[in-house]
C-alpha cells in the first residue's frame, strides 16, 4: 500500500519532469539562432541537442541519473541562457519596445 502511494507519486514527478523538458526544448526552437550568438550562450543546435536529449531520456528511459543530468540542463537553459535571449531581443513572440502601441512607440505625449 505504501509503495503504491510511493510510485503514484513519482510519477507524477517523472510527468512534471517530462512536461518541463518538453517547455524548454520548444522554447528553445521558438527562439532565433543570432539571439543565441548575441547572448553568446552555445548555439542553437547545442541547445537543441541537449534540451531533445532530455525529452527522449525522460520519455523513453527514465533512468534517474540520466533524468537528473537533464533537469540540471533544463534549469541552467531556463535561469541562465532564458533571460539573456529574451534580453537580447531573441524573447518571445512580440517585436518591439514594451512602449510600442498599436500605432506605434508611445512618447508620452511629447
Amino acid at each position: 500500500m505504501l509503495l503504491d502511494g510511493f510510485y503514484g507519486l513519482m510519477s507524477w514527478v517523472f510527468l512534471g519532469l517530462l512536461i518541463f523538458s518538453i517547455f524548454c526544448f520548444v522554447d528553445a526552437a521558438l527562439r532565433r539562432e543570432d539571439a543565441y550568438r548575441a547572448a553568446d550562450k552555445k548555439t542553437k543546435g547545442f541547445w537543441l541537442i541537449i534540451l531533445g536529449i532530455t525529452v527522449a531520456v525522460n520519455l523513453f528511459l527514465g533512468m534517474l541519473f540520466l533524468t537528473i543530468a537533464g533537469l540540471i540542463a533544463n534549469i541552467v537553459y531556463v535561469v541562465d541562457v532564458r533571460p539573456a535571449l529574451v534580453q537580447v531581443g531573441g524573447g518571445g513572440f512580440r517585436r518591439g519596445s514594451s512602449s510600442d502601441g498599436p500605432y506605434g512607440p508611445y512618447n508620452g505625449g511629447r
